[in-house]
């Protein structure tokens, strides 16, 4: 357990030593909101709206909205498929408006060593934008590892990694392979009876071919609610 514990401290040492000294930087604000509804022994109902701030950006820049439709295929896998709604916008002006077909599996607590549980997901996107020709298609995979601060306990360190996989070149999908990654380590708690509240910092990195790689250094707060 102690290699396990070291090797999870270490992570976002290791995530600050890969970052490139020559990056373009912005501090941005996500705050995220999730209600998932159990509308059966399979069937799951879920809805997220994410909200985007940036410096760089002069304020408000995305209003991601999140609709899934669930199936758990077991205890622990859960077939995913729904819709992205995202508006972009420049300073709080409207830019574009951007549609996705999301189709995901997610892995709830596939493994545990010692107090830490592993979560994971493999997401599908495609992407279109109004006004712009082609389809953008994207993988993300994802994997999340929980330690409560005590044996039982409720309230636990939370580390992820996120991965953005371009399929494909679109007008607005201009790099094919491996386009960002997200890292995050925070807090997560119940707050109220079936919500927990998370807080925590998220480093995006950006890889950019002809140009200076991007930081976007990210406070993050999100509230889950399960019905």
């Amino acid at each position: 357990m102690r290699p396990c514990l070291s090797s999870i401290a270490a992570l976002p040492l290791l995530w600050a030593a890969t970052t490139p000294a020559h990056a373009s930087e912005d501090e941005q604000l996500w705050t995220t909101a999730n209600a998932t509804v159990k509308l059966g022994d399979h069937w799951r109902l879920s809805q997220e709206i994410v909200a985007r701030f940036s410096d760089d950006r002069q304020g408000l820049y995305e209003i991601e909205s999140n609709s899934l439709v669930g199936y758990k295929l077991s205890k622990v896998v859960t077939i995913w498929a729904g819709y992205t709604h995202d508006p972009q916008y420049a300073g709080g002006d409207f830019t574009v408006m951007e549609h996705r077909g999301r189709q995901q599996l997610t892995f709830d607590n596939i493994a545990k060593i010692g107090r830490v549980s592993i979560s994971a997901r493999m997401r599908m996107e495609e992407r279109w934008r109004e006004g712009v020709d082609g389809t953008a298609w994207r993988l993300r995979p994802y994997v999340k590892l929980a330690m409560p601060f005590r044996e039982g306990g409720k309230t636990a360190l939370v580390l992820s990694h996120e991965s953005f996989f371009d399929l494909n070149k679109t007008n607005f999908q201009r790099v094919q392979g491996e386009e960002r990654m997200r890292n995050l380590i925070a807090i997560t708690t119940p707050v109220a009876k079936n919500v927990n509240a998370e807080i925590g910092y998220l480093h995006q990195h950006g890889f950019r071919r002809h140009a200076d790689d991007s930081n976007d250094h990210v406070a993050s707060f999100a509230l889950s609610f399960s019905f």
